[in-house]
């Protein structure tokens, strides 16, 4: 078997998930298609492999810290975590964080965001995971591996429940290691 290809385990997580996240139109506003996770999240079992998955490709890499990018991200980030016997950090808007902070400005279609972490968040050798619900852009999860990078920290990779691939994510990504478990 092809180490690359997807299990018979992974395409039924893929099948299930696909049928449990629900498409809202016209949200958070018009023309836009929002991809709901929240039956996901209302099945225990479901939300239990997929938090599994999204841990799994990631067990051997060593890694050390999980980025969550709020606030889905933070939904899996804290079990992937655990799973990963890894330190959890959340990345919050500005302003969110209550100690010594660092930011990463990201464009938006219209303007500009910006993610904020605590300065203390990595020590020496850190080897950090990105989690995140989805990527589409690819701006948010490109400010999150910055902002590890500046800390001190090695960027593993990004692993992400949903992947837009109409979207030019994998481009904003620059050849980093993104897993996602399904992609619409």
């Amino acid at each position: 078997m092809d180490p690359g290809a997807a299990s018979p385990a992974d395409e039924h997580l893929a099948r299930d998930l696909r049928a449990a996240i629900r498409d809202v139109p016209d949200f958070p506003k018009p023309g836009i298609v929002f991809k709901d996770i929240t039956p996901v999240l209302q099945d225990p079992q479901l939300f239990a492999l997929t938090c599994q998955a999204l841990a799994r490709p990631w067990r051997w890499v060593g890694v050390t810290h999980v980025f969550a990018i709020e606030s889905r991200g933070f939904i899996f980030g804290a079990p992937v975590a655990l799973a990963l016997a890894a330190a959890f950090v959340p990345l919050r808007k500005p302003g969110k964080l209550p100690y010594d902070r660092v930011r990463e400005s990201y464009a938006l279609e219209y303007g500009t965001d910006a993610l904020e972490a605590h300065r203390d968040a990595l020590g020496p050798g850190a080897r950090v995971l990105i989690v995140d619900d989805l990527l589409a852009t690819g701006g948010t999860a490109a400010a999150a591996c910055r902002l590890a990078e500046r800390l001190g920290g090695r960027v593993e990779g990004i692993s992400a429940l949903i992947g837009l691939d109409f979207l030019p994510w994998a481009v904003a990504l620059q050849g980093r290691r993104a897993e996602v478990l399904v992609r619409f």
